[in-house]
């Protein structure tokens, strides 16, 4: 191949470079190539051509090398750069004699920059060698739906051209990029092109080495232009193929396939894409949060879809009546949207108390937000004491911003010139889905952030019965006929070890030595099974039962089939439906898994796998994709290391909240990477969370705390301008009036709802075409990357709840609302 080749040839184009600037450089080539085939002659003089290039680049390496860095002027252009860069870059413009991409090269590798440190290590890694361990404080930022998608393979590859302009003035320029269909070049800010433009291109550079065939140029469309820097300009440009030059065709594609090792093809923004969706596919499936599409219809907004995950589920059930119809549409009411939507941030935001009351076994929801129960003051106790003391009694955080369906698209990373195989995959939503979505206009996440303190507090609150019937202002009615709602789950790798087959056949349970409850199985695997019983059975999670199978002793004389022990994973609301898993106190094999083991193995063509599939094909993945376009929270991940786990990553949907802007205050020398440093106190990650984690599953509900953070803005050290505190979500407030207290009087205070839950496996199927592309041309960093989604073991959300936590504390309202005054005032300046 053709890096192989030049990687071959390194040390002779190190000693081409040092002649570079020699006038009898072609002759000079021609003496030290004699011995080398011609095609390989072209090979390593392309590449001199390349580094010889002169460029305009502005070399800025703040924040990218280890020294201190300056403004350094050359040429009436001011660089930044430090001692060690100034000195290579004087060294080598005195070489070649005057800047070139050779030149910039060198500049942008120096030893002490970090991208080239960051490479040794990993060789040196690789090698065996101890590398000294990072700062744990700075982690990987995630930016969410930041990677694209590109038609063709495009070339990195700067070559010198002629442009045509539009009034018939010809320039000279250079190319950045080039593929078969477009290119992008380096204009000077001084000739003024339109998107829309036709220009037409004459590629000098390839002329000089190959008969193209084109003696009136190419032409091109404007796309786009670029400003990037004072000397010149990107135009983004697409081919119009007015030329129908086949043999030119072929010779582009010819020449990118058997150059594009050298001069890559994009790779980075496939990486790029990769460790993003790993990222998301670990973060969605285990929200807490439900979210719900908004589409309009003539002029009204109303709820059309509800995606819900395994966490989030409840949400959904919440709520829907005795009817098992959703009362969404009378939560969105039109009077609360308009409300949300006068509000003039990008994230609308609300908190809403909800409860229900039944009445001749009809359930009737009631719901206020904030706002509302504040414009009724003599019935703000009276719904809080009231509501609080029922069962139903929920709190929510809404959140709502912009969608659309356009966001329901996101192709592969990767150009569909690569295979028919992947055009297939490219596919826009079905036109059954399209038609679904096409009239979205917004995304509400619906959050469940009660407070346990809280809601004891509402409970002490005192009211006159006599008050009761004026709750009905907050109460909803029923619609004969509501807008249906589709409720969609989130689909996702299958986390199962052990495939489920459906079969149903007797099952006898045994409550106590009197007490039998006789049911069925509704599916089984070797590890555990679904029964159904007539009757509501009193069981809770991690109970143990003893079971009999009647009906499948009969088939077999090799296995006891009675008093089988099953641990209780999960009782359905009716208590009719039980998912049990095998209970194995030892290592050895239960009975039940090896009876279940030889029966499935001896009948998988008689058995019928349960596959879970979708009531329409495809929505669930575009409704994630537009979910995945406005993330609005805090995501944030833990890896194990060694003994413990660590924050790994922090994830950065669209919208940035007031969190990453505070640790995003403090420099930590790399855009890619946050510090996570003094955002929990020290040693809970490494001692309360970490047990906490080990002892989960991921089949448990999220762990769930409160994190406090107290912040000065005119602190300039991380350790000076943070302090936090973290208990669990169930434990009381009290402990930390005091430190909210203080916070309040000078500094900010935030309040974060914190939910953490163990991952499952990495969905690899999910990533497959971009890892196996990866994977082609650098099969170490694909392993790397695959190695990077095993080690995340659980992700985390932090939802705000400030203003809901801050009313708790008995503080002087002024002095609460002037730090909400500062908080806001701060929070603008960005």
């Amino acid at each position: 191949m053709a890096e192989d080749k030049l990687l071959k040839y390194q040390d002779l184009i190190n000693e081409l470079k040092l002649q570079l600037g020699d006038p009898n450089f072609d002759k000079i080539f021609r003496q030290m190539t004699s011995h080398l085939s011609k095609p390989d002659q072209f090979l390593v003089k392309m590449e001199m051509n390349r580094l010889s290039q002169p460029v305009a680049r502005f070399i800025d390496l703040r924040g990218q090398v280890s020294g201190e860095v300056k403004p350094y002027e050359y040429e009436g252009k001011q660089h930044f750069m430090d001692d060690v860069a100034v000195s290579v870059f004087e060294e080598e413009i005195a070489r070649h004699g005057k800047y070139t991409l050779a030149v910039y090269e060198a500049v942008m590798n120096t030893e002490n920059n970090f991208k080239v440190m960051q490479k040794a290590a990993q060789e040196r890694e690789a090698s065996g060698e101890v590398l000294p361990e990072e700062n744990p404080n700075n982690v990987k930022l995630v930016r969410f739906a930041s990677y694209e998608s590109r038609v063709e393979e495009r070339m990195n590859y700067s070559i010198k051209i002629s442009v045509n302009l539009p009034k018939g003035r010809e320039v000279s320029a250079s190319t950045s990029d080039i593929s078969l269909s477009g290119a992008k070049i380096k204009l000077s800010p001084k000739h003024t092109v339109q998107p829309g433009d036709m220009l037409t291109i004459r590629l000098v550079g390839l002329e000089q080495e190959f008969e193209l065939g084109l003696k009136s140029g190419i032409q091109y469309e404007v796309v786009a232009v670029e400003p990037v820097t004072r000397e010149y300009n990107h135009i983004r440009l697409k081919r119009t193929f007015v030329e129908n030059n086949k043999s030119f065709d072929d010779f582009l594609n010819s020449f990118i396939h058997g150059n594009k090792r050298r001069y890559k093809i994009n790779l980075d923004n496939t990486m790029d894409a990769i460790i993003c969706k790993s990222y998301e596919q670990y973060y969605i499936p285990r929200v807490m949060s439900l979210f719900v599409f908004l589409s309009k219809k003539d002029s009204i907004l109303y709820p059309s879809m509800a995606l819900h995950n395994e966490n989030s589920l409840f949400i959904q059930r919440y709520f829907q009546d005795e009817r098992q119809t959703s009362c969404l549409y009378n939560i969105f009411n039109q009077k609360r949207l308009k409300t949300l939507l006068d509000q003039h941030t990008s994230v609308k935001e609300l908190l809403l108390y909800t409860f229900t009351h039944t009445v001749g076994g009809k359930i009737y929801f009631y719901s206020a937000s904030s706002q509302e129960l504040n414009q009724n003051p003599e019935l703000k106790d009276l719904f809080f004491a009231y509501g609080s003391n029922k069962e139903s009694w929920m709190v929510f955080k809404l959140q709502l911003m912009p969608s659309t369906h356009e966001d329901a698209f996101i192709p592969l990373s990767l150009p569909e010139s690569l295979g028919k195989s992947l055009e297939k995959l490219n596919k826009p939503p079905t036109p059954r889905v399209q038609g679904l979505i096409q009239q979205v206009q917004y995304l509400a996440v619906l959050t469940e952030v009660s407070i346990p303190a809280v809601r004891e507090h509402y409970k002490k609150l005192s009211y006159k019965q006599e008050l009761l019937p004026q709750l009905k202002l907050f109460g909803h009615g029923k619609s004969a006929n509501p807008p249906p709602l589709e409720a969609v789950a989130l689909e996702y790798v299958n986390l199962r070890a052990h495939k489920r087959y459906l079969y149903k056949t007797m099952v006898e349970i045994n409550q106590d030595a009197d007490t039998k409850v006789t049911g069925f199985t509704r599916d089984f695997s070797v590890m555990g099974m679904q029964i159904e019983v007539a009757a509501p059975l009193d069981v809770k999670k991690g109970h143990l039962i003893y079971l009999s199978l009647p009906e499948l002793q009969r088939i077999t004389t090799k296995h006891n089939l009675h008093n089988l022990c099953y641990e209780v994973m999960a009782v359905s609301k009716s208590k009719t439906i039980i998912n049990l898993k095998v209970n194995q106190p030892t290592e050895s094999k239960s009975l039940a898994v090896q009876f279940f083991t030889q029966l499935i193995d001896m009948n998988k063509s008689k058995l019928q796998a349960c596959e879970e599939t979708p009531k329409i094909p495809g929505l669930s993945g575009a409704l994630r994709n537009m979910v995945t376009k406005s993330i609005c929270q805090f995501p944030i991940y833990f890896h194990k290391q060694a003994a413990h786990y660590k924050i790994g990553a922090v994830g950065l949907g669209l919208y940035r909240t007031a969190l990453h802007r505070i640790l995003g205050q403090f420099e930590t020398n790399n855009p890619t990477l946050i510090t996570t440093e003094q955002l929990f106190p020290d040693g809970f990650t490494e001692t309360t969370l970490s047990d906490a984690i080990r002892m989960q599953t991921r089949q448990d509900k999220p762990l769930q705390y409160l994190l406090f953070v107290r912040f000065d803005p005119t602190k300039m050290k991380i350790k000076e301008a943070i302090k936090s505190q973290c208990i669990a979500a169930t434990e009381p407030l009290d402990s930390l009036y005091l430190f909210a207290k203080k916070a309040v009087k000078k500094e900010l205070l935030f309040v974060y709802r914190v939910y953490i839950s163990k991952t499952g496996k990495p969905d690899i199927d999910y990533l497959a075409n971009e890892l196996k592309y990866v994977s082609h041309y650098a099969l170490h960093k694909a392993k790397d990357l695959e190695e990077t989604l095993w080690s995340v073991t659980a992700v985390g959300d932090l939802v705000d709840v400030s203003d809901k936590v801050m009313d708790y504390f008995d503080i002087d309202t002024r002095t609460l609302e002037a730090m909400r005054a500062r908080r806001q005032a701060w929070l603008d300046k960005f």
